[in-house]
């Protein structure tokens, strides 16, 4: 058993001098991978579809981080708000530790995009264009005849032109669909600096999709170092059954009519099926790896294979470290228990958040550097700027400002009438006058309601200075 522990000396990927080692994964087949097209195929349609659905007049997901304007499932956020996204993405940390703790990285083998992408789009376009493993391995070897040039070409071609769709698909979550259309429509010549941005993104995608490939699951994700830190034994993985196909003696070749048990094998038959069709080039009966993506594609491999040989199925399967060595069940732990209450606090903080959350926002600032005014009739005057944020999608017109703490007036400067247009905001200045009497010392607080066509629509407060004394 000496140095059974060498694989996780490097990885699989880097060959003995250092350089790349080019995976040709077999194509997987089975119920499980039949599972993660279905599942994979309505999370494309979602990602294309997205950018481009309107709930309530708004992009239902937007990033504009240029203009820092954001939409959640139709769902407005302003800067003002960011305070919310923050603890959004908090949420969506914890609930994505709790599935690890509790299913390890599963969320990679079925829902990550690079994976999705990759496994579901170009590379089976590969196996299209240039066949399954060892077709594409004989390909690899095979000279610089027509033959290759032609399916190369094809492929990398192919590739290109997909990577320039998912660059276009992810500018519309950055700028808006409605303006990227916009752009689409007045051709690459009248907005050149966004078609070069768009070709650079085309370049990354084509990148990490033609060459890059499982090197971003193995090398650049950061899931796959955290899960490291979460998983144990309790955790659900993608497991080989080391006692069931190891046996006393060890793994080895079938052979018809022999009576494997008697000789102290195990199941596994070593095939190498699990290896052969693994996307990241592990093996899985080494035990949890980091590259591993949970992706089930051995599970489907090895299933195949003990059905063919008459062996029950479930060699390697979803299970737990504690499950194979004691035949322990899944049980919900204390570790998780406390993850699941941390989530469920966070969850309730936000909803109450969003329920406090107001659709006008108003700030009324006095203007920096300005004193108060004395005036005709014992009247004070404080001169401040005003900012209306509209986070709907309806207008907000005929906006009237009116003192609720005091008696007194409020007029806008150079404005007759203020409209909010939607998801837009207004500013300028005012005036507000408050009698001496009114005023109780040099600063005063003094609250303010928004109206728009006589309806309190939101409430505000600032600060009135005036004389320190009144003798």
């Amino acid at each position: 058993m000496e140095n059974q522990e060498n694989f996780r000396d490097s990885i699989n990927t880097i060959d003995e001098e250092g350089k790349r080692k080019w995976l040709f994964p077999k194509k997987p087949s089975g119920k499980f991978y039949e599972y993660r097209k279905y599942v994979s195929y309505f999370l494309l349609i979602f990602f294309i579809a997205s950018p481009f659905i309107k709930v309530g007049g708004n992009q239902f997901l937007l990033f504009n981080i240029l203009e820092r304007k954001f939409n959640v499932f139709g769902f407005p956020f302003w800067p003002q708000d960011f305070y919310l996204f923050v603890l959004s993405m908090i949420i969506g940390v914890v609930f994505i530790t709790l599935f690890t703790v509790a299913f390890g990285r599963i969320f990679c083998g079925w829902i990550c995009p690079q994976t999705i992408f990759m496994e579901m789009v170009f590379r089976r376009i590969e196996y299209a264009i240039e066949g399954d493993r060892g077709k594409q391995i004989r390909l690899a070897k095979m000279p610089w005849n027509a033959e290759k040039i032609r399916k190369r070409l094809l492929k990398w071609i192919i590739f290109f032109i997909i990577s320039f769709i998912i660059a276009n698909v992810f500018l519309a979550y950055l700028i808006g669909s409605d303006r990227l259309l916009l752009y689409i429509i007045e051709g690459p010549l009248e907005h050149l600096s966004t078609f070069i941005g768009l070709l650079i993104f085309t370049g990354v995608f084509y990148f990490i999709f033609a060459w890059f490939r499982e090197q971003v699951c193995i090398i650049a994700c950061p899931y796959g170092r955290l899960q490291g830190v979460l998983l144990d034994t309790k955790s659900i993985v993608v497991a080989y059954d080391h006692k069931r196909g190891e046996g006393e003696e060890g793994r080895k070749k079938f052979r018809k009519n022999e009576d494997r048990q008697a000789l102290g094998h195990g199941d596994c038959i070593d095939c190498f099926q699990c290896v052969h069709v693994c996307p990241t080039g592990i093996d899985i009966r080494n035990g949890t790896q980091l590259e591993c993506v949970n992706c089930t594609a051995c599970m489907d491999a090895c299933d195949s294979i003990m059905e063919s040989v008459n062996y029950p199925k479930g060699l390697i399967r979803y299970a737990s470290e504690e499950n194979i060595v004691k035949k322990k069940p899944f049980e919900f732990t204390p570790r998780m228990k406390g993850y699941v209450a941390v989530l469920v606090i966070l969850i309730g903080v936000l909803i109450g958040m969003l329920f406090l959350r107001s659709d006008v926002e108003a700030v009324v600032l006095r203007l920096p550097g300005q004193l108060y005014e004395l005036k005709e009739d014992n009247m004070v005057s404080n001169v401040y700027t005003y900012k209306l944020i509209n986070k709907t999608s309806n207008e907000y017109s005929d906006i009237e400002l009116k003192l609720l703490s005091h008696k007194g007036t409020i007029k806008f400067v150079a404005q007759n009438e203020v409209v909010v247009p939607p998801q837009d905001l207004v500013e300028g200045s005012l005036f507000i006058e408050l009698n001496r009497a009114a005023l109780q010392g040099h600063k005063n607080k003094v609250e303010i309601g928004v109206y728009s066509n006589g309806q309190l629509i939101e409430t505000t407060s600032t600060n009135f200075l005036g004389p320190r004394s009144f003798n």
